[in-house]
């Protein structure tokens, strides 16, 4: 486990362990995010992790006997090259490994027949496909599975970063384009802390939460279940359970797919990129109040990051985090045009 270290909610600095009974209370324990192992699993954690290894055991027994499918490899120098690999069983990762360590590192994402396909979720059929990396001509794709990826960090970060006296339920992450300049997620913390004010020393230690994910390098591995399974995992979230049934409406198998990252499970608007350490500059800049809403007092913290082979000089990251700290205002729903394809439909990658 990481070890814990407080500040006062006012804007105080950090205290040492044996100092702590001194200090004033405060509502954070940072960084408690957990990576693999931990003798004790945050609130959310605690009742998600049993559900997903026994779905995922669940799933794989769908395939009792190994049956062998054709990959047909797209892109440059790969044009020609079949791999025969194992159904249900064999991921886009697991193609790039027969290849060069170069797609190894590199690749964020992958088209399975033009479809929008993690990394690490199981080829189900014989198809083509394509690896793809923030190197691309066009990586316009990868860089929103980046921004979201990066929004669902920072729900992580948050979900196990307060003490346990104090309850973090996470509402959407709202889907923006890069060129907003922050990624974001919305949250409503405990109406203990309605009247806290989050101080530059909050955003720092909130940034070294996802900075101890970025350097443990934790795969987002996809899990497609049933709602039933999903409500489960969420049983701790009313908001959450809300959106499971949503998504499963929405989706014509009647589905729900989720993402785990260490003892974290989530839900997430699209696909996520391969793993944290793809991640590189990564840093939490605002954590502003948005007012009542229906879970209480809510607020909406942003962040901004590059990917590891996109890295910015100091001056420039400055100039971008005072973009990031500015309010990411969403426009209204009757000022929204009517809501395309999710980017994972063939659609949406045939107009990029």
């Amino acid at each position: 486990m990481y070890n814990c270290s407080s500040f006062s909610p006012s804007g105080g600095t950090f205290s040492k362990p044996q100092d702590r009974e001194s200090t004033s209370p405060s509502p954070l324990c940072v960084h408690r995010c957990s990576s693999r192992a931990s003798t004790e699993l945050p609130r959310s954690a605690a009742s998600a992790t049993p559900s997903s290894p026994r779905e995922q055991g669940r799933q794989r027994a769908l395939y009792p006997r190994i049956e062998k499918i054709e990959v047909s490899m797209r892109g440059p120098g790969l044009e020609g090259t079949l791999l025969v690999m194992n159904r249900g069983i064999s991921t886009p990762l697991s193609c790039a490994r027969h290849l060069t360590e170069h797609h190894v590192t590199n690749s964020a994402l992958a088209l399975v027949d033009g479809e929008l396909w993690p990394l690490h979720q199981p080829l189900t059929r014989s198809c083509s496909l394509t690896l793809l990396s923030f190197k691309d001509s066009d990586p316009t794709l990868v860089n929103q599975a980046y921004w979201r990826s990066c929004a669902a960090m920072l729900g992580q970060v948050l979900e196990t970063a307060f003490k346990d006296n104090y309850t973090v339920e996470l509402l959407s992450s709202p889907e923006v384009p890069v060129t907003v300049g922050a990624f974001c997620c919305d949250v409503a913390l405990d109406p203990q802390l309605d009247s806290w004010t989050p101080s530059e020393e909050t955003l720092r230690s909130l940034t070294r939460g996802a900075q101890q994910l970025i350097h443990h390098d934790l795969p987002w591995e996809p899990l497609e279940v049933l709602p039933s399974v999903a409500l489960e995992v969420f049983s701790h979230s009313r908001f959450k359970q809300e959106e499971v049934e949503e998504k499963a409406a929405q989706n014509p198998k009647g589905a729900v797919m989720l993402y785990r990252c260490g003892d974290h499970v989530m839900l997430s608007g699209g696909p996520l990129v391969a793993r944290t350490g793809q991640c590189s500059q990564y840093e939490v800049t605002a954590l502003h109040s948005l007012g009542q809403g229906p879970w209480g007092l809510q607020r909406r913290a942003q962040g901004l990051s590059l990917p590891l082979q996109l890295q910015a000089h100091h001056t420039v990251w400055r100039k971008l985090r005072r973009r990031a700290e500015k309010l990411v205002e969403l426009p209204k729903p009757e000022e929204v045009t009517p809501p395309s394809l999710p980017v994972s439909d063939p659609p949406a990658t045939t107009s990029v």
